[in-house]
């Protein structure tokens, strides 16, 4: 067997191994609870208002809404994936290189999201519930005196809130 092709059949298995896991979650985390978003925020607590905005979906920003959801968390903690699927690909979310503009999107468990403001331990590959998937950027850097946060979206732009 080749070296890729033995690379295929682990993955293809660790992906089928966690979604046999998921299948044996309690009722609630089947439905959409997600796991702990961020060390040090073991309640998903969603950001407030300061003076650059409110973290709530559908918040105003200017002449536009908020299209996710801001989970408050340290700028360098640990930063969980909140459900089994897998890393999709890298997410920018301004595209300009600032020392935030990085992020995943991640599938799997019947959802699709993209997390900003994390840098990565990998872009791609499966990744279990509450797996460290990256740790928080420096926001105050960018935005000094902002409630710092990992922020959630779902790719069809729905609202996660619910998930939290």
């Amino acid at each position: 067997m080749s070296a890729l092709s033995l690379v295929a059949l682990v993955t293809l298995v660790s992906t089928v191994f966690a979604n046999q896991l998921d299948a044996h979650l309690p009722l609630q985390q089947q439905q959409g609870h997600w796991a702990q978003i961020c060390s040090g925020n073991p309640t998903n607590k969603i950001r407030g208002c300061d003076r650059y905005g409110c973290g709530h979906f559908g918040a105003g920003r200017g002449s536009r809404k908020h299209k996710g959801v801001d989970v408050v968390c340290q700028d360098g903690s640990v930063v969980y994936a909140p459900f089994t699927g897998k890393i999709d690909k890298q997410a920018r979310p301004y595209g300009n290189g600032n020392a935030i503009d990085n992020g995943l999107q991640l599938s799997g468990s019947g959802f699709c999201i993209k997390m900003f403001y994390i840098k990565p331990v990998k872009y791609s590959g499966p990744v279990k519930r509450g797996e460290k998937i990256g740790v928080l950027l420096p926001m105050q850097r960018v935005y000094r005196g902002i409630t710092s946060h990992v922020h959630i979206q779902n790719c069809d732009l729905t609202d996660p809130t619910r998930n939290l």
